[in-house]
């Protein structure tokens, strides 16, 4: 598994600017409502690539990260866990981005290899993938609510085409606390319940309003 992050910081109206971009690879498992008064919105768009930009004076904090679902007892370990091979088989794929600025976060996901023409939930989840499917806590949520709410949480429900794949996105006018998000579970069911079908550890960043 390969992440890419970079983190851009800018000064508006001097003309400096700074980059830092980190490149990390990974093998093996990695362990582990007040939204601003802005709306969430939630769809399926064809690229990962179609977030906002980095914000004003070029400020931002942008990841993308890639796996492939193994089962939990694989020889070689991933940091993609499929817990139900019938919904989510080994081999299929996943992609995640987040898109973070001054104006909020955007989570996009992209699947590929699942059972074709289903509706799948998927929430941003608290804790990293572990070989246990409650290993990943509860939802994250950006103020604590006993509640399961898409403008509180990141909801990333989709339906696969003929072919298995599948995308979605999420936007919120707030970002995730510093080490609060660690991964998406894909659920058998779309909405605020459902088995967990499968698990994705993510390195989600901080970055903007929390």
């Amino acid at each position: 598994m390969t992440v890419r992050a970079a983190v851009r910081v800018g000064r508006a109206g001097s003309g400096v600017l700074a980059a830092a971009a980190v490149l990390v690879m990974l093998t093996g498992g990695v362990s582990g409502a007040e939204g601003g008064g802005e709306a969430q919105r939630t769809g399926v768009d064809g690229a990962l690539g179609a977030g906002p930009g980095g914000g004003a004076g070029g400020r931002g904090f942008d990841m993308r990260v890639e796996g492939r679902f193994s089962p939990p007892n694989a020889f070689v370990p991933s940091s993609a866990v499929t817990y139900d091979t019938e919904l989510v088989p080994a081999a299929a794929r996943i992609a995640v981005e987040q898109r973070s600025d001054h104006f909020g976060t955007r989570v996009a996901a992209r699947l590929r290899g699942l059972v074709p023409n289903r509706v799948y939930g998927m929430h941003v989840h608290t804790a990293s993938c572990g070989a246990d499917p409650k290993a990943a806590g509860p939802h994250y949520q950006h103020r604590a609510s006993a509640t399961a709410d898409p403008d509180n949480e990141v909801w990333l429900d989709f339906r696969t085409d003929r072919h298995g794949n599948g995308s979605a996105w999420a936007r919120h006018g707030w970002g995730f606390r510093e080490g609060g998000a660690r991964s998406v579970i894909i659920h058998d069911a779309a909405g605020g319940a459902g088995e967990r079908a499968a698990c994705f550890t993510v390195p989600f960043g901080s970055y903007g309003r929390v």
